[in-house]
């Protein structure tokens, strides 16, 4: 894939991922196939801020973990209400970095290099 479009891609999406795995994607982006490129865009990529103000709202009922497919982890909030709330306080400040590492494993499946 051209450097010019991965840069593009990454300007646009750079909000979605951790800023040390910038360049290990950009170098996966830079090696994909230009016959692959559809691959790039089926990733059902999370906006760390929305699931941030889903959590601040709905994370005691584990909405927040249900929307990054932590399914386990979702039912265990809501059965116990956010784990009487410490846990729902504790995600607040830890969801938007599981949101972008869920973001770059998506990727990575949809690339296959993870």
């Amino acid at each position: 894939m051209d450097a010019n479009k991965v840069d593009m891609w990454l300007l646009s999406n750079s909000k979605y991922f951790e800023a040390d795995k910038m360049s290990y994607i950009r170098e996966r982006l830079i090696a994909l196939p230009e016959d692959r490129i559809a691959m790039l865009y089926s990733a059902k990529l999370q906006d760390p801020t929305t699931v941030l103000i889903v959590s601040l709202f709905l994370g005691q009922f584990g909405v927040d973990r249900f929307m990054l497919g932590d399914i386990g982890l979702g039912i265990g909030k809501l059965l116990t209400y956010g784990g009487c709330l410490v846990w729902w306080f504790i995600d607040l400040f830890f969801i938007m970095g599981r949101t972008r590492e869920v973001n770059f494993q998506r990727l990575m499946t949809a690339l296959n290099y993870y």
